[in-house]
């Protein structure tokens, strides 16, 4: 029976080149010259420290710009609240989305049945399993879900006939 997976991982390597790439460009950038601003990702979790709000600004620009050269959707990052840190320096997490978590599964499969298609959706922990009985069927609901307004980034895989 024909099947895929959808699934949303991100490349840990990439994140870490794009993170190292965007360390490289603030050493040589004037604006942060003589600044505090530093970036580093531990486990599933970038740590971003700046001097002000500003700095914070243009560093998530960085961020996402270093990420999207890299191939990586900036919809993966989960900006957290902005933390005071001494004088007007700056804190703040971003978490980067690693698998599909249960409401945002729950909402995929609710559209995919909502959607009238020919197949089976099931949540197998961090990913969904799509199976029919024709091929054009699983194309059809891909395209779906490609459609839906969901700011995670999800990968289509392991596609079998």
């Amino acid at each position: 029976m024909p099947s895929f997976d959808i699934v949303s991982k991100t490349d840990l390597a990439e994140v870490d080149n794009a993170l190292a790439n965007m360390i490289r460009e603030m050493s040589q950038r004037y604006d942060f010259k003589g600044s505090n601003a530093k970036i580093e990702r531990n486990e599933g979790v970038i740590v971003i420290n700046a001097d002000d709000d500003l700095k914070l600004k243009q560093m998530h620009e960085l961020l996402q710009g270093h990420l999207a050269r890299r191939g990586i959707d900036a919809g993966v990052i989960d900006y957290k609240q902005v933390e005071k840190a001494a004088g007007q320096a700056v804190r703040q997490n971003a978490a980067l989305r690693q698998g599909i978590d249960k409401e945002l599964g729950k909402r995929i499969v609710k559209e995919v049945k909502g959607g009238k298609f020919k197949v089976q959706v099931a949540i197998q922990g961090d990913e969904l399993r799509v199976t029919g009985k024709k091929r054009d069927d699983l194309q059809a609901v891909i395209q779906f879900v490609k459609e839906l307004d969901i700011e995670q980034p999800l990968q289509f895989e392991n596609f079998r006939d």
